[in-house]
């Protein structure tokens, strides 16, 4: 059994998520620290500052009111957060589009590098005397016996 286990263990498809699944946690952290760092505040400075993140209804009647959610949260009142909501999908929209962009230029960079690969190998090809050339010879050949 643990022969079996290190077999696969060993598999290249292993081995290759296992790399997927840490490469796409270290990215996860460097597109959610450029939205939060990077895009959100110059998002918030071209809209004054507009933060939906505090934006929460008091659910259960009670006539309480709070200065934030969570404090609305910490006094253990019932909050319906929309403003929470809504700022998760601002961020989900920029963060596929980030990942968007860096798709495209990854895309962009691996087909510039196949056509200049494409272009070596037209090169490299050694320019003979076509099949058409050969016979032809052949049969001027053949005619003039």
């Amino acid at each position: 059994m643990l022969k079996e286990f290190k077999d696969f263990i060993a598999k290249g498809n292993v081995m290759d998520m296992a790399v997927g699944i840490i490469i796409g946690a270290a990215f996860t952290a460097i597109v959610k620290s450029m939205v939060a760092d990077l895009i959100n505040p110059i998002i918030g400075l071209f809209m004054g500052g507009v933060d939906f993140t505090n934006r929460f209804v008091v659910l259960g009647g009670g006539d309480a009111t709070y200065a934030s959610l969570e404090a609305a949260r910490e006094a253990g009142a019932g909050a319906f957060a929309y403003g929470a909501f809504i700022m998760a999908v601002i961020n989900f929209l920029i963060i596929a589009f980030v990942v968007f962009m860096l798709v495209r230029m990854v895309n962009k960079a691996k087909d510039a590098a196949a056509k200049e690969e494409e272009a070596v190998v037209e090169e490299a090809a050694p320019a003979g005397p076509s099949e058409i050339d050969l016979l032809t010879e052949i049969r001027d050949s053949l005619a003039a016996k």
